[in-house]
């Protein structure tokens, strides 16, 4: 029988909103970066738990970090 790889609901990060705290970063690097112009994205959606990534969105400042609908 195969196993089905859980996966996380995918997570993105409102640019506009984005204060370049690195906060997120800080917290989950295997998922959030800091682009060129200091702002944070995700850019590995499944690199860690959805629990270590609603921490992450849990402790943004300006609650930029969102789950896409």
């Amino acid at each position: 029988m195969p196993t089905v790889k859980k996966t996380n609901p995918l997570s993105y990060v409102d640019a506009k909103e984005c204060t370049g705290c690195e906060s997120c970063v800080a917290s989950v690097p295997k998922v959030f970066r800091m682009t060129a112009d200091g702002i944070a994205e995700v850019f590995e959606p499944q690199g860690d738990t959805q629990s270590a990534i609603q921490d992450a969105m849990d402790s943004c400042p300006v609650s930029c970090i969102h789950w896409k609908k």
